[in-house]
């Protein structure tokens, strides 16, 4: 019912920046809560950021607690992450996710549709 397409990801060196884009066909899109999730190889999927419907609270994993910051435009359909003093250990693939109803969410069981995801990878 909802396509999630992220964009933008790439390669950086390490201190420098990144802003990625998560892009939904949902006409409903600020009916969501959205969420950022990252993997990498040999390792479970893990929480990154999460935002609101109406993009009033946000929440952040520690590890990257004033270095990412989530933010979205619903009449773009579209919400970001802007990651800034990236670390080798960003390098992951990056999922955006949506969840039915407003409120955030750390755990990725509770997101309804799910991105492809888009490759970031920080070089040391």
């Amino acid at each position: 019912q909802v396509q999630l397409v992220e964009s933008a990801g790439g390669l950086v060196q390490a201190g420098g920046s990144l802003r990625l884009s998560c892009t939904a066909s949902s006409r409903s899109f600020g009916s969501y809560a959205v969420g950022w999730f990252r993997q990498a190889p040999g390792k479970e999927r893990e929480f990154v950021a999460a935002i609101n419907w109406s993009g009033g609270n946000t929440d952040y994993a520690d590890s990257v607690k004033g270095r990412f910051t989530i933010s979205r435009d619903n009449a773009k359909n579209t919400a970001y992450l802007q990651m800034n003093s990236l670390k080798f250990e960003d390098t992951a693939l990056y999922y955006c996710a949506a969840k039915i109803g407003q409120l955030t969410s750390r755990h990725s069981a509770r997101y309804d549709y799910w991105g492809q995801g888009t490759q970031v990878t920080v070089s040391s």
